[in-house]
């Protein structure tokens, strides 16, 4: 009897597979995408609005996109996808979820622009190597199982030259650590956010690696949904709801963000961040 609840103690315990991880997130997503109209997705203010700053310093970097052929990975409801497309891109929309990748697809028809869609996990994303100017990854890399896999892929996709820009959350706020414990069923029980040890990872892959830190004191805005507008964190996705904020309603906000930009360039400070930028270029040789 003791060998047999050893057995099943240890088969409780076993961490799922990488296969049983991706049926999970394809249909978490499968069942978002399902839910959301496109005429609730906030594509420009998720590159426009005071608080994405991330996408902002991702746009500088980037440049001119006419012309460009860029790769976004986990690409999710679109928002990210039709963007570019309306800047001059010509844009390959990636999921691992069906639902989303249709929806991405159903978001540019509604935006008058046309995307590719492609439906993969970040580790097996399959297309034609040099073929990307950029490769585009946001608030995807701390639901891959397998970063080295996905580097990998990513490098292979990109043209010699070619640049990847990456945005995720961190591990290291106390507050934000509370909340993900608090909004269980608006994520995905796999996720691992990153640490600074991802720098190094990525540097394994990509030449001229660098990070930016962003959400540091600005972070007070999550706590006023909680404390002030008794928003549950269950009830909304607090990363979501932040686009939906009347600018001329964050004059209180504005100058916490003004400050994070100079805390996230404070190595001990800006481990409290919530988000971290990563970009790197892959070698011309």
């Amino acid at each position: 009897m003791a060998t047999d609840q050893q057995t099943i103690q240890q088969t409780i315990e076993q961490p799922a597979t990488t296969e049983a991880i991706h049926e999970s997130e394809a249909a978490f997503h499968d069942e978002w995408a399902e839910s959301t109209p496109v005429e609730e997705i906030n594509v420009f203010e998720a590159f426009e609005a005071p608080t994405a700053p991330e996408n902002k310093f991702m746009l500088q970097k980037m440049g001119d996109l006419t012309g460009k052929k860029l790769l976004d990975i986990g690409a999710g409801l679109g928002e990210s996808s039709v963007y570019f497309a309306l800047k001059g891109a010509k844009v390959t929309t990636s999921d691992i979820s069906q639902g989303m990748v249709n929806k991405a697809i159903e978001l540019g028809k509604h935006h008058g622009v046309e995307l590719e869609g492609l439906v993969a996990a970040g580790e097996t994303i399959d297309v034609e190597e040099g073929t990307f100017d950029i490769v585009y990854i946001a608030n995807t890399i701390h639901h891959v199982t397998d970063k080295r896999a996905m580097y990998e892929q990513v490098r292979r996709a990109l043209k010699p030259g070619g640049w990847v820009f990456t945005w995720d959350p961190i591990a290291y706020n106390p507050v934000i650590n509370v909340y993900r414990k608090m909004a269980m069923d608006v994520r995905t029980e796999d996720e691992e956010p990153l640490t600074f040890k991802d720098v190094d990872i990525l540097g394994e892959y990509f030449d001229n690696v660098q990070h930016r830190e962003f959400w540091i004191t600005s972070l007070a805005l999550f706590l006023k949904y909680y404390l002030i507008d008794s928003v549950k964190p269950n009830d909304d996705r607090y990363w979501k709801r932040i686009f939906k904020e009347d600018p001329k309603k964050l004059w209180w906000w504005k100058p916490l963000a003004k400050l994070d930009t100079v805390l996230g360039r404070i190595p001990l400070v800006r481990r409290m961040a919530w988000n971290m930028v990563m970009y790197g270029q892959k070698p011309a040789k």
